[in-house]
């Protein structure tokens, strides 16, 4: 059984597994290991423990941060920095639909991601070559979603606090509209949805139902991604309305006066007489305008004498 630590990159992001190779590491201390992307600093969150063995082989910790690695992650911020404004004088140049949210680039410098959201799929390969042209590294374009957004950008929530899915939360778990339905929640559009767009993540912290029966299917969602709408679901406000349908069919409605066959039949005759009437009277009226003798000014001038 190998000894392994649990290693962060991101404030907020994912836990991955990393044999130690030997090194005492403790939680809160900062390493440098290789990952998928070249050398990459990261915290141990969990310290050395033991795991049965994995199925495809683990990526090691390299060393221990040192001073040298914290002023070469300083350094890299700049190349972030520069990074991020030159892809975005070039997106303009060339009139590309697509929303820059950041940058990252390895310690070694080896490779430069770009973060971007776009409402479907993008042709940036040109875009890529001039980036590649100007840093003389590997490029890697990489397109997420609004939520993820939303939690490297981060922000302020209407509740007043900080972005749950940019200080806490690891995992986009499945929110559901029956979440804000069996917790008796107006069901308004701008105070279930969060700035993302999306249904709030805040919404599954107290809901006594069942976690496994929300699947993703279940969100809403909105225009900014790539789905699929149906013409019958193109609003929440839609889908709002079905739940509305489906909580009547379950409620017994009033009791409703029941009118015999007789009843009706008299009810529509005297209808059709109203309708009649109106207008009979509105063709009387027109008739009486015509009937009236109009008055021209123009040919029945008065003369006027003037004495000299």
């Amino acid at each position: 059984m190998p000894h392994v630590a649990g290693i962060r990159f991101k404030n907020a992001g994912k836990i991955y597994t990393f044999d130690t190779d030997g090194l005492e590491v403790k939680q809160g201390d900062t390493v440098i290991v290789e990952s998928d992307f070249g050398l990459t600093i990261g915290k141990v969150i969990k310290g050395t423990h033991f795991i049965e063995q994995e199925e495809r082989p683990l990526k090691k910790i390299i060393r221990i941060a040192t001073e040298e690695d914290f002023k070469t992650l300083e350094q890299n911020k700049t190349l972030e920095k520069e990074a991020y404004d030159f892809c975005l004088e070039r997106i303009k140049a060339r009139g590309m639909v697509m929303k820059l949210v950041t940058t990252e680039a390895t310690l070694d410098r080896k490779r430069i991601i770009f973060y971007f959201t776009a409402d479907g799929r993008v042709d940036f390969r040109e875009l890529v070559k001039d980036l590649a042209a100007r840093f003389k590294t590997r490029i890697e374009m990489r397109q997420i979603g609004v939520r993820d957004e939303s939690k490297m950008v981060g922000g302020i929530g209407i509740c007043g606090r900080e972005f749950c899915c940019s200080t806490f939360l690891t995992n986009f778990d499945p929110v559901a509209i029956k979440m804000a339905k069996d917790q008796s929640l107006v069901l308004n559009v701008a105070k279930l949805s969060g700035v993302c767009g999306r249904l709030m993540c805040c919404l599954r912290y107290e809901f006594e139902g069942d976690l496994k029966e929300i699947v993703a299917e279940d969100e809403i969602p909105t225009l900014d991604e790539d789905t699929t709408i149906s013409q019958d679901d193109t609003t929440m406000a839609d889908i709002l309305s079905k739940i509305d349908e489906e909580d009547s069919e379950t409620i017994p409605e009033k009791p409703s006066t029941v009118l015999t066959q007789n009843e009706v039949i008299t009810e529509l005759d005297t209808t059709e007489n109203n309708k009649e009437e109106t207008i009979q009277q509105d063709e009387d009226k027109s008739f009486n305008k015509k009937d009236k003798p109009h008055f021209d000014r123009k040919h029945h001038k008065k003369r006027r004498y003037f004495k000299r």
